[in-house]
């Protein structure tokens, strides 16, 4: 099992560190110039290069992507004398438009994308698994009818369409959520009942699509473990359904949803971009559309995208883990 983790701890290190040089190669390649983008219309070419200095811009590709590595482990200083300014560790650059660390954008946008993915997560994930196990323990009675109806409903919507109709028509019509309070992030820690209002809504909007997923991935998984030969065997034994359900079936059966659900989790973390935009939440998606669309701030961009690359990456060192830990045969063929 040590062999095994070694082995995925370094394939995920370089990932992550081939991932990082392609995102620093491909915007240190874009023609768009950050120091001439800070400098306005009115724009000197003395102070175009002056700001080139201050964003450590005025030396080779491979000297910057040094300077991001050892920034990410000791923080970045920037400019010279008086105007000197540090990012502390880890430093994932300068926002020239914003002018603020990249790293404290991320810090005030990540709790943000946690949260609805988190919750967005847990929701999709009871209702999906426990509505997947009912519509198969019960094949072909109403409530395996009732499922399919569900399965179909919300694999048909897309979530900008099913997160416009329950904003228009559930949050707003019926005023349970305030306009002026919408795109406000509070902290669980401060006013919990607040934030749970505020994530309600997005949750729902973001887990429908996932939850109807679920239920059909969990009910195709039950009744297919469910005629094994060794789920009959159980039965000859005269154990008691509820038992092989929770013995046998359900721990092979949850094999290739913790697979399904930690790809699916980091990808959230990466940025739930379409949720975000409908209820105005400052999250980390947000933020990389801004940096997109308005600012053409390519730190942030490189911080965010090299965030949800890492997410991936790491989601899926979990899910080999834990599915070592699920399937012993896994850590035998390791």
């Amino acid at each position: 099992m040590l062999k095994y983790l070694a082995r995925r701890l370094s394939a995920t290190f370089l990932v992550i560190t081939l991932v990082s040089m392609s995102v620093f190669g491909i915007f240190a390649v874009l023609p768009m110039d950050p120091a001439a983008l800070t400098c306005g219309k009115a724009c000197s070419p003395a102070v175009i290069e002056a700001n080139r200095h201050r964003l450590g811009l005025d030396v080779p590709v491979h000297v910057q992507y040094g300077r991001f590595v050892k920034g990410l482990v000791a923080g970045r200083e920037y400019g010279d004398g008086a105007a000197k300014f540090e990012c502390p560790a880890p430093a994932f650059g300068y926002s020239y438009n914003r002018h603020e660390c990249v790293t404290t954008l991320v810090a005030e946008a990540f709790p943000v994308t946690l949260s609805l993915a988190v919750g967005a997560f847990v929701l999709w994930l009871s209702v999906g698994v426990g509505l997947g196990i009912l519509a198969a323990r019960k094949r072909n009675e109403w409530q395996d009818r009732g499922a399919t109806a569900f399965v179909l409903i919300g694999t048909s919507l897309p979530t900008f369409i099913s997160g416009i109709l329950i904003l228009l028509f559930v949050a707003l019509k019926f005023n349970l959520i305030n306009p002026l309070e919408m795109g406000r992030w509070v902290s669980p820690l401060e006013d919990p009942v607040a934030w749970f209002r505020s994530f309600i809504f997005p949750w729902i909007t973001l887990a429908l699509l996932y939850a109807a997923t679920y239920t059909r991935f969990t009910r195709s998984s039950v009744i297919e473990i469910s005629s094994e030969d060794y789920i009959r065997t159980a039965r000859a034994k005269g154990l008691n359904e509820r038992d092989i359900l929770r013995k046998h079936t359900l721990r092979a059966a949850l094999a290739p949803i913790v697979t399904l659900a930690g790809l699916d989790f980091a990808g959230l973390l990466g940025g739930a971009i379409i949720t975000e935009g409908i209820f105005n939440l400052p999250g980390l998606g947000r933020l990389s559309i801004r940096a997109v669309l308005n600012d053409y701030d390519l730190p942030t961009i490189l911080a965010t995208t090299i965030l949800a690359a890492s997410f991936v990456v790491i989601a899926n060192l979990l899910v080999d883990i834990l599915y070592a830990y699920i399937d012993p045969r896994v850590r035998v063929a390791s």
